[in-house]
């Protein structure tokens, strides 16, 4: 089974995540929903993850990841460089999270929200749950 990549819809950065992997994921393997659509919220459901979660969420090998431990399993997938960020697994989590945390917390205020999801184009809306 592929990746499957819930980001908050709202969120500007996340958008630009969502854009960033798609980049650099060129055999498809992630497929994405946003935290807001009904199927961003059956996964949340189906993974016991709760609802109001806003944090990024991969699902994969039948199990959810959230915060860094997702964002560093999803550079493991990636070309170019970006892999050996996921050499950052090897910090404590409760130190990675907390990192997670304070950016997370301000992602609205440095990049902006938005009323509404992206529209993909129509070679990418594919990969779109």
């Amino acid at each position: 089974m592929n990746g499957i990549v819930l980001f908050d819809g709202e969120c500007n950065f996340c958008d630009q995540s969502v854009q960033f992997i798609i980049k650099r994921d060129p055999k498809g393997y992630f497929s994405f929903a946003s935290l807001q659509s009904e199927v961003g919220q059956d996964l949340l459901k189906k993974y016991e993850i709760p609802a109001d979660t806003d944090s990024f969420v991969l699902i994969e090998g039948g199990r959810a990841y959230t915060k860094s431990s997702a964002a560093l399993r999803v550079c493991k997938h990636l070309k170019g460089a970006w892999k050996a960020f996921h050499l950052f697994a090897i910090v404590p989590k409760f130190v990675r999270d907390f990192a997670y945390e304070i950016f997370a917390k301000n992602r609205y205020k440095w990049f902006g929200k938005k009323d509404s999801c992206m529209l993909p184009s129509k070679d990418i809306r594919k990969r779109f749950l």
